[in-house]
């Protein structure tokens, strides 16, 4: 009789920077003959057009549903992000466990998978006996920061910007300010602070860690992070997978704006690509400076532009802006820029522009999933970091592996045009912007060794791999079987 394939159940929390490299995960894993079902938390509003073409496609062994929607109108508009992103997985606790006991009950149900805010659903794993996996999607300096965090806090009693010298979050690492810190532990009396200070202990009692980041990128972090398992920190095993992207057409989104025809007319690599992701956004007078500093260039440029906002992570949770955001552009820019620029509302195919040749950089916010697959294929930037932990993501990439320039903020907060247009002139035609570029295809080059069937990141995949499959069998799942 032909052995049940194990069943994993996936747990993205709210975001589409999560949802996306925990679909591709689960789109890996069903290479291992493993099934999947991505089991999708909900706060008040529908499944956005984004999310539903991302989940179209998956393969016959990955399955997905959406839990029940939360209410969260209590909560005020300020609130952070971390913490919505909490009290919607706390609120959909009751969902999530009714929705295990049903794979439980029609499958041979493993083991959970959550990514790193989603450590509510943890204790539900000893409820059901299965394995226990938490998908870290930044970082394995990232992940140190956060095993970091417990010494650091009873170390100082300041805030951590307003540290006089930089730290290291484990050996040999670059060295970081306190103010590009991650945002959550910026304000010590915040709730969120207290949560990050706990993440880590709640980490220590998994089956494994998966990182979505590749060992040759970087392997200070992650020998640290091998090598002290089981010490004082109480690492569990750490697996470097990444990087693990969205690959190929995304989904069935049709690119309205033909920014990839418009590419197709373009010199190889002389396009500066500017997107500040899914959940970004800048104020009305830095959009004005964006706008005035890509003309002052002079250089192509293919930016996907979004109504301006004084939070900068408004986006982040998918909420639609009814105004067109080319009103917001400086008079006469579009004009102006004819034929040198596309200016495109809202969205455009990030993948599809990154992998296309006429692609020389990339203005970004920092994201990790944007990190990585301007890694992979090989696209150099400028690191202009808006929230969450991607002040951090700007150090690695600048100050760490230099494949980027990073923007420097006057007094005010703003970064002003003449600067952004020298970064824009730089990275396209200037030698500084070679050297960038040359690094950053040898990461690349690294980056296809590490996903080969004999890479250092499809190796580590195997091994979780063979983790699942060798779970023990308990007794609900031998009377699974037996029926």
């Amino acid at each position: 009789m032909q052995e049940t394939p194990p069943h994993i159940a996936i747990v993205p929390t709210p975001g589409m920077g999560h949802l996306i490299p925990l679909t591709e995960l689960a789109r890996w894993l069903a290479e291992f003959n493993i099934n999947v079902t991505l089991l999708i938390p909900n706060d008040d509003s529908p499944p956005s057009n984004s999310q539903l073409s991302l989940l179209q496609n998956l393969p016959p062994s990955v399955s997905h549903r959406f839990l029940s929607p939360v209410d969260v109108t209590d909560l005020h508009s300020g609130i952070p992000v971390e913490t919505r992103i909490e009290l919607t997985m706390t609120r959909s606790i009751p969902d999530l466990r009714d929705s295990l006991r049903v794979l439980s009950e029609s499958t041979r149900l493993v083991g959970i998978v959550v990514d790193l805010l989603g450590y509510k659903a943890l204790s539900l794993a000893q409820e059901f006996d299965i394995q226990s996996y938490v998908f870290f999607i930044t970082s394995a300096l990232g992940l140190c920061c956060a095993y970091s965090m417990p010494k650091l806090d009873k170390m100082h009693t300041r805030e951590y910007r307003d540290l006089p010298e930089p730290v290291q979050f484990c050996p040999g690492s670059v060295h970081v300010h306190g103010a590009d810190f991650p945002d959550p532990v910026q304000d010590r009396e915040r709730e969120v602070y207290k949560f990050f200070l706990g993440l880590t202990e709640c980490y220590s009692k998994v089956t494994g860690i998966l990182v979505n980041s590749f060992f040759d990128l970087e392997p200070v972090a992650f020998k640290y992070l091998m090598e002290n398992r089981g010490k004082e920190d109480n690492f569990p095993p750490v697996y470097s997978v990444g990087p693990v992207i969205r690959a190929g057409p995304e989904g069935e989104l049709l690119d309205g704006s033909n920014s990839l025809k418009w590419l197709d007319n373009q010199p190889n690599d002389s396009v500066l690509f500017v997107s500040f992701g899914s959940g970004g956004n800048l104020s009305h007078e830095q959009l004005i400076e964006l706008a005035l500093g890509l003309e002052l260039s002079g250089q192509r440029f293919l930016w996907v532009v979004k109504s301006p906002h004084d939070k900068s992570n408004a986006s982040y949770f998918g909420v639609n802006n009814v105004d067109n955001p080319l009103e917001y552009l400086p008079q006469g820019f579009l004009d102006r820029t004819k034929g040198l620029g596309l200016v495109v509302p809202n969205w455009a195919p990030q993948v599809q522009i990154l992998s296309h040749g006429s692609t020389g950089g990339f203005l970004t916010h920092c994201g990790w999933n944007s990190i990585l697959e301007s890694i992979s294929h090989g696209v150099p930037l400028i690191a202009w970091p808006l929230y969450a932990e991607q002040r951090l993501n700007s150090v690695i990439i600048a100050e760490d592996l230099k494949v980027a320039f990073r923007v420097k903020p006057n007094e005010k907060g703003l970064i002003q045009s003449d600067q952004i247009g020298q970064y824009a002139q730089c990275l396209i035609q200037g030698e500084e912007g070679r050297v960038l570029q040359e690094k950053m295809r040898t990461l690349m080059d690294a980056a296809n060794v590490a996903l080969n069937k004999d890479g250092s990141s499809k190796e580590s995949l195997a091994k979780v791999a063979q983790v699942i499959m060798n779970h023990k069998i308990t007794k609900n799942e031998s009377n699974h079987l037996d029926n």
